[in-house]
């Protein structure tokens, strides 16, 4: 220190502390001169105390104008100095940095201006500070005095130039500190960013490619900023990094990919284009090290496929193609059971379109990896099926084929048709809105028959016996109008001739028994009519309510439909179908005669001629006005069944046991009866517990229905269809 006072004049000293600006400017040119002669002579011991002196007494002093006059003279010394100025530089740069975040603005300024006039001096051994001004200048991007932002925009292009042209800067020191900032969410901090990520990317020799995982989220981050300009300038940079992506032959695309994947979802519309576009580019270049990361992808991509922004679909659907044709391999790290989850989870979307998608997912898996798929079926079997209850019909058809492709095996394909019935029982609407949807489809995917045989299995023990009335029903009508199951009533029509349609007959028959409509409707289109015309004898008074009715006008309208058409022309030849015109003459007894059913069957019966046509010979059964008196009285021969005027076909139609059919029909509607009984009760105890509730006058009020439930159920079903 006394060496540095032995040198410097105390006026110089004096005046470099002064309130005016010309006297610390001219105090400044004399140190200036005075450092030059010392280093000229070799003392740098004494240079080494003139600096000391400026940082101790000045640049850390608690007065403003020492701290700038100490600022004005380290510069100056500097100068002086010039190319010997780097041997000081751990004297001279610290103070300067310090004074980068004084409390005084002006201090501020000139610790900018001094440390822009050191860097002029010592160009590339300024370097060894870079984090440290890097750091300083980030916070003085943001200065409340636009003068010092002035000052630190000067100074900072002035780094930039120095470390574009410097082999001595190193990144890798560097980038923990850009991580660190990227973050900031001031505008004028994240043009600071912005700037010196581009400008370092232009530099050959610095990789920053190589570290952009570092610093991608930061980016991606400042695309939805409020300022426009900070949203071009990050665009810009992330775009030409895209194009050295693509043109680098390394990349680290696994670190990418899952910046990428949450930026996808990102509210901001912009923010999400970019990512989908980035993650498009991925999965066209990144091949085999992608592998690990399809299910984030796919996660990421099969949102955006119903996202609002026209541009976001289209690139979205792209890459989805794309990504599903890549065929990966369980053996190089392909996650069936990551995709597979994140497929189901998307089930759940509110959006059809991501639906479908993952829908065509877990049947390209099915295709590709079944017996890896197969392992997850427990994870996925319950969503599917819930999936059944969708409200497109798209998506259900979908789901439909992937449960098909599963139910190839028979294990799984009897847990399909439980679960199915299982959803029924649960949620009668589904049954009602897609039971037709659903049934059809699988009897195309999985035959017909079998899927018939395996709901009719399941719906003999049923134990809700009002669930297995209406399903049994549904089924019935999907028997009789689909078209895909034309083969199946064809093989039915053979039941008195043919093995196998016997078989499927006796099988149906177990389950039909839940309902007397269901019963009818399979014995008239298998032509066991006397066995019809047996079941409507065995019908009681209870039988005949409301539901039955109803049912009874369906199968009347579909007698007059082409699947029954086979049946209306045997009405040409009433000797030899006479149970079937028996049966029929039983349905019109049945029928309430001012309903529409009952005029519809009645003229249909109408029109059935009194000749029978047996070919060669036309014949006139009697010139009585009562058709079905002649028809009855026909033949002498011992009819047996229709078209069997003699016994000698026994044998074709004995494989069935009618007379064990009728009992079994018989015992399910004893069941039936006693449910309705017991249900009837039940209704009639907790009407007489309201009553009693509501007290004397309740009872008063009510008294004329009070005789109500000691009138028979079947009573007053039997005065409702009148």
């Amino acid at each position: 220190m006394a060496d540095a006072i032995s040198v410097i004049p105390a006026s110089v000293l004096r005046n470099l502390s002064d309130k005016l600006y010309e006297k610390r400017k001219n105090s400044a040119l004399e140190i200036e001169g005075i450092v030059k002669q010392l280093a000229s002579t070799g003392d740098h011991d004494k240079v080494s105390a003139v600096i000391n002196l400026l940082a101790k007494e000045f640049t850390y002093s608690s007065q403003s104008n020492h701290r700038k006059g100490g600022l004005i003279g380290l510069a100056a010394a500097t100068v002086a100095l010039s190319s010997e100025a780097a041997q000081h530089l751990e004297q001279i740069v610290p103070p300067v940095l310090n004074s980068l975040s004084d409390q005084d603005s002006r201090v501020r300024y000139y610790a900018c201006e001094a440390l822009y006039n050191i860097a002029k001096v010592v160009r590339g051994d300024f370097i060894i500070f870079f984090n440290q001004i890097f750091d300083a200048l980030c916070k003085l991007s943001a200065d409340s005095d636009p003068n010092v932002q002035s000052a630190a925009h000067l100074l900072d292009r002035l780094v930039k130039d120095i470390v574009t042209e410097s082999d001595q800067f190193s990144i890798e020191e560097f980038i923990p500190l850009l991580r660190e900032r990227m973050n900031v969410l001031n505008p004028y901090v994240r043009q600071f960013l912005v700037g010196w990520i581009t400008v370092l990317d232009s530099v050959p020799d610095i990789d920053m490619l190589g570290f952009l995982p570092d610093f991608l989220d930061g980016l991606f981050n400042m695309l939805s900023d409020s300022s426009r300009e900070i949203r071009q300038q990050a665009d810009s940079a992330l775009s030409e990094f895209l194009q050295e992506i693509k043109n680098s032959p390394s990349v680290d695309y696994g670190r990418m990919t899952e910046i990428l994947v949450q930026r996808a979802s990102s509210p901001d519309e912009f923010t999400r284009l970019t990512a989908i576009t980035w993650i498009n580019e991925f999965v066209k270049l990144g091949g085999d090290q992608l592998v690990p990361y399809y299910a984030a992808i796919l996660g990421a991509i099969l949102p955006c496929i119903s996202d609002k922004e026209e541009k976001i679909r289209v690139v979205a659907r792209e890459t989805n193609e794309e990504l599903r044709s890549i065929k990966a391999d369980p053996a190089e790290g392909f996650d069936v059971g990551a995709v597979l989850s994140i497929a189901r989870r998307q089930l759940d979307s509110e959006w059809e379109a991501t639906r479908i998608e993952a829908l065509h997912w877990i049947s390209t898996l099915l295709d590709r990896h079944r017996a890896e798929v197969l392992c997850f079926l427990n994870d996925i079997f319950d969503t599917l099926l819930k999936a059944l209850s969708d409200s497109s019909d798209e998506v259900v058809l979908l789901v439909l084929d992937i449960h098909a492709c599963i139910a190839q095996d028979p294990l799984n394909f009897r847990q399909l048709v439980v679960f199915l019935v299982h959803n029924f029982r649960v949620d009668h609407s589904l049954l009602e809105r897609r039971g037709a949807l659903i049934i059809r489809r699988l009897c195309v995917l999985l035959d017909a028959e079998r899927v018939y045989r395996e709901l009719s299995t399941i719906l003999e023990g049923e134990a809700n016996l009002d669930f297995a009335c209406i399903m049994v029903q549904a089924l019935n009508l999907i028997l009789l109008t689909s078209s895909e199951l034309s083969k199946l009533r064809e093989l039915l029509k053979q039941s008195l001739s043919n093995a196998a349609g016997k078989d499927l007959f006796v099988s149906l028959y177990a389950s039909w028994c839940h309902s007397p409509m269901a019963i009818l409707s399979l014995c008239l289109l298998a032509q066991t009519y006397q066995h019809a015309s047996s079941v409507i004898q065995s019908l009681v008074e209870e039988d005949i309510n409301a539901k039955f009715l109803v049912q009874l006008d369906k199968l009347i309208r579909l007698l007059e439909t082409p699947v029954f058409t086979y049946l209306r022309l045997q009405l040409l030849e009433p000797g030899r179908y006479t149970w079937l015109l028996k049966a029929l003459y039983g349905l019109l007894m049945l029928l309430p005669q001012q309903s529409a059913a009952f005029k519809i069957l009645r003229t249909r019966l109408k029109a059935v001629p009194l000749y029978s046509f047996d070919g060669d010979q036309l014949k006139r059964a009697s010139s009585s006005d009562n058709s079905y008196n002649q028809i009855l009285h026909y033949s002498g021969s011992q009819i047996t069944e229709d078209g069997d005027i003699t016994q000698d076909n026994r044998n074709l139609h004995d494989g069935i046991n009618f007379a064990s059919r009728l009992q079994q029909f018989q015992q399910m509607q004893q069941q039936h009866r006693m449910l309705e009984k017991s249900q009837a009760q039940a209704k009639a105890r907790k009407i007489s517990t309201s009553l009693s509730k509501e007290g004397p006058e309740a009872k008063e009020s009510q008294r004329p229905s009070t005789s109500a439930p000691n009138i028979p159920s079947s009573a007053s079903s039997r005065r409702g269809p009148g």
